[in-house]
């Protein structure tokens, strides 16, 4: 007799396979994936979550470093006709995999057109677009200040003012990498850390730690002051925060 496959074992089949393929890349990659599994279904409903506050309003929407989908999954039933979400993902091989979820995703048979994968680093992203809501994955834990500063500057010139901005980063993991890792390697994690901290007192909105992932996760909520305005590409309501 057949085994009937349910819609339940398959999207647990799924996960498996996605959790695999993403471990794979964390250890061709690990410099740019930064994790081992993929976002739990907790960490990715909160990342998602401004996009829901904003209920059947037209948005645009940027998710960055989207890895095997986990947030994307949760972004695309909720985009509402007009809205746009652009998917940014610079693994080659995540982002072949996120077309696939695109195309076969039942919540878009007519709303095809309002998403897109960009193959590219997000610095590299061409857009004249502003964007209500932008989601990073990226793990800054494993880019250099230098790297962390230009990647928060173009989301604060990406988005609208009164846009936000929510991201996370892993509990934990800096003070492990503190006694593991080389003194220069330290230092930069620090200086990485003092960097995001400075976001955080000037825009930050509000903060959660997601126990049930793994690892337990942080996620940072930040808006773009409405009084913000730009003068010459120049976010002039943003202090200078490489000082």
């Amino acid at each position: 007799m057949t085994e009937k496959i349910t819609p339940r074992h398959h999207a647990r089949t799924q996960r498996a396979t996605e959790g695999w393929d993403f471990l794979v890349e964390s250890i061709r990659n690990h410099r740019t994936v930064g994790s081992i599994a993929p976002s739990s279904k907790s960490l990715a409903d909160l990342m998602a979550s401004p996009l829901r506050e904003r209920a059947s309003r037209v948005s645009n929407v940027l998710e960055v470093g989207a890895g095997t989908g986990s947030v994307t999954r949760v972004l695309l039933p909720r985009i509402s006709r007009g809205s746009r979400l652009d998917i940014v993902e610079a693994n080659d091989h995540f982002a072949a995999h996120l077309r696939r979820l695109v195309r076969g995703c039942p919540h878009l048979p007519e709303k095809q057109e309002q998403v897109r994968v960009h193959n590219v680093g997000v610095e590299q992203l061409t857009t004249d677009r502003r964007y209500d809501v932008i989601i990073s994955g990226l793990p800054f834990s494993n880019f250099s200040p230098r790297q962390v500063e230009e990647i928060m500057g173009h989301y604060f010139h990406l988005l609208r003012p009164g846009g936000t901005l929510t991201y996370f980063s892993y509990r934990g993991s800096r003070f492990v990498r503190t006694f593991l890792t080389s003194r220069p390697e330290a230092r930069r994690q620090r200086d990485v850390k003092d960097l995001l901290n400075r976001y955080h007192h000037r825009y930050a909105t509000g903060c959660w730690t997601v126990w049930g992932n793994l690892p337990p996760a942080q996620v940072w909520q930040l808006r773009r002051p409405l009084e913000a305005v730009e003068s010459s590409g120049v976010l002039t309501a943003q202090p200078d925060i490489g000082r």
